[in-house]
């Protein structure tokens, strides 16, 4: 054949391969949603719409500046996620700080009056960071956005240097890099690998505890000592448990921290650093949350996870005596205190409280609320509070989960059953914008804590591990079939809902449990194991290992193959709702695509919400109007 015949050839299969790219954009097209008409109903209005909570603001993530004075937090009250400041201890207007891209990192320089801060692109999680003045006067670029994936670690001490992770090398791997504000030079100090990430300086800035995730639940402790690049294991092999909140004594010689070492619940631990020995200060009958540690006054805080509440505690460790904490309200909560020991902050979060901010002081139960967020003309004394619920599954595992009920409950009154992300996470007391509008649509809600939680021990965290994986879904049936029994629902009228992994749930319960579901709401989900372990972000892949299993591994990939919901296409009865974003890095979105194509091929019903500019999970105010204007429509249709 002469050389312009396979040139002609070539040009003949390029345009082939073209066509092929450009009907799979164009097969989804019509899938990228036309936003809603943003009706707002009546304040007062008896079914509030889902306009006015989703517009229900509130604090989070608070760092509190050096002296205690002020604080900076989040808040999407422009629509995305962005940075405010405002003072603790007297009534103040705050004052926004960041514009333009969703903030998804922010924490107080030490030593300045300056914010650190990271955003992405759309929810790429590829993060750039800056700088930013107190008062939002003043502001620089320290590391532009790039390709690669980045994580905060620490601040030294005295605020010059911050140290991160990042994957510039080569896209998978993560180095330890060491960032110099003041001279704005970037420097590598440790060649790492998949998960390893900085967590915490020494108080003279030469070591470094760096964390290696092996699992979401599990991870290993090493110490680097920078200025000859040397890492040292903290922890030894053997039992597989968790290390986090370290906090250093000033003077270098250990620190504490929260563990489940050789234990079933996380506790308090010590690490010594010239001994290298590790011992228990604290353990209880249930998980510690968190930790603070106020090395002048030598003083631990604690916070109790109490079935699912947030307890606080504070412990003298000079005599182990109990220090009065501040009263804070009820509901699940996370603490914060100064550099100056004195200032504490609770970011609390309830059925009735979106999530606001304390302030108060050891030794005294007097707290004073710092932030009111907008509730958007609801009243928020008639938010529905779940009923904890337990039952046994087929297997003799005790499951548990929430139930909000509607006001006036009957057999007749159709129930969604949440399913978390994570899967290592906890359904728990706090306000969801979604849950309450759900609950005013006349729905009831059940969150469920199906194995693999957490908050219930080590031994129940990891009861869907690798080829244990495949009895979670069965817990969902057993959640229905044990609220039939009670006579709380009718099982006819039951949809399955869940974001990330819970979006993979929900498209497993659709698949293999067909008959059990009137419909399904899928955000993010995964639809083939094989093609999303093989696709995942590094810092995800990292953490698979012990907890899914090797993908290169013959067994391993056999059975993941048979646990994909995309294998059980064919099986789909009921109408599947799928929301995904195009930039998720997380769950890739052809996960959504191929699943979406195989119902519509079978000649199933699949409702398909195909976001350009969003990525693991909906952050703009208008996409996510649409989204759950569009989830409730498709509820009440199928759930009649």
């Amino acid at each position: 054949m002469k050389l312009s015949h396979y040139f002609f050839l070539l040009l003949i299969l390029m345009a082939c391969g073209e066509e092929k790219q450009e009907q799979k954009k164009d097969a989804f097209e019509s899938d990228i949603p036309v936003a809603v008409a943003n009706r707002v109903a009546l304040a007062g209005s008896n079914e509030p719409d889902i306009v006015r909570f989703l517009n229900v603001q509130d604090a989070y993530a608070p760092s509190i500046s050096p002296e205690g004075l002020h604080v900076a937090y989040r808040t999407d009250l422009t629509g995305e996620p962005q940075v405010w400041i405002t003072e603790t201890f007297q009534l103040s207007a705050p004052l926004q700080l960041t514009y333009g891209n969703s903030v998804t990192f922010h924490q107080w320089r030490p030593a300045h009056e300056e914010i650190l801060y990271a955003t992405d692109k759309e929810g790429n999680e590829r993060m750039g960071y800056y700088l930013v003045s107190a008062d939002g006067l003043k502001e620089k670029e320290l590391l532009p956005p790039s390709d690669a994936f980045r994580e905060f670690g620490d601040f030294k001490k005295d605020g010059s240097q911050f140290v991160y992770a990042t994957t510039e090398r080569n896209g998978t791997d993560y180095d330890i890099h060491v960032f110099d504000i003041g001279t704005n030079t970037d420097k590598k100090v440790y060649e790492g690998k998949m998960g390893y990430y900085p967590i915490s300086f020494s108080p003279d800035g030469n070591m470094v505890v760096i964390v290696e995730s092996i699992a979401e639940d599990a991870n290993n402790l090493f110490l680097l000592n920078i200025p000859d690049a040397t890492l040292s294991p903290i922890t030894s092999e053997g039992d597989r448990s968790q290390f986090s909140d370290i906090h250093w004594k000033q003077d270098g010689s250990s620190f504490f921290l929260r563990t489940n070492n050789d234990a079933e619940y996380l506790g308090i631990a010590r690490f010594d650093i010239k001994t290298g020995n590790m011992e228990y200060i604290l353990q209880e009958d249930f998980d510690i949350d968190q930790i603070l540690y106020d090395d002048k006054q030598n003083i631990i805080h604690w916070v109790a996870n109490d079935n699912g509440f947030s307890k606080h505690h504070i412990m003298d460790l000079n005599d182990r005596s109990e220090i009065t904490p501040p009263e804070w309200p009820n509901g699940v909560y996370v603490l914060r205190k100064a550099e100056n020991g004195k200032t504490l902050l609770a970011n609390v979060f309830g059925p009735n409280i979106p999530g606001d901010l304390w302030a108060g002081t050891a030794g005294s139960k007097e707290v004073r609320r710092v932030t009111r967020s907008n509730n958007a003309g609801l009243d928020f004394d008639k938010m529905v509070h779940p009923v904890a619920h337990s039952f046994q599954s087929r297997d003799s595992l005790t499951i548990h989960g929430l139930l909000y009920p509607i006001k006036e409950m009957n057999k007749e009154t159709p129930l969604v059953l949440l399913v978390h992300g994570g899967p290592t996470a906890q359904a728990r007391p706090t306000f969801s914008a979604v849950t309450q509008y759900l609950v005013a649509q006349g729905f009831a809600v059940f969150d469920l804590n199906f194995r693999g939680s957490t908050g219930y021990g080590k031994t129940y965290a990891r009861e869907n591990d690798r080829r244990k994986r495949e009895s979670e879904l069965y817990d969902l049936e057993d959640a229905v079939n044990y609220l039939s029994r009670e006579g709380i629902i009718d099982k006819n009228k039951v949809a399955v809902m869940g974001g990330s992994y819970g979006g993979y749930l929900t498209m497993a319960a659709m698949t293999r449990l067909p008959d059990v579901f009137s419909c399904g709401v899928a955000f993010v989900g995964v639809s083939d194991w094989i093609t999303a372990l093989e696709g995942a972000a590094p810092y995800l892949k990292a953490s698979d290992r012990l907890e899914y299993g090797d993908i290169d591994d013959p067994e391993d990939r056999k059975f993941f193959e048979s646990i994909s919901p995309i294998k059980y296409i064919d099986q789909v009865k009921s109408p599947v709702m799928v929301l995904h974003g195009a930039n998720d890095p997380r769950d890739p979105i052809t996960e959504s695509d191929r699943f979406v194509q195989g119902i519509r091929d079978n000649g199933g019903i699949a409702e398909y919400l195909r976001f350009p500019d969003e990525g693991h999970g909906i952050r703009k105010m208008d996409n996510r109007i649409t989204a759950y204007v569009r989830v409730v429509e498709f509820l009440e249709k199928h759930l009649e």
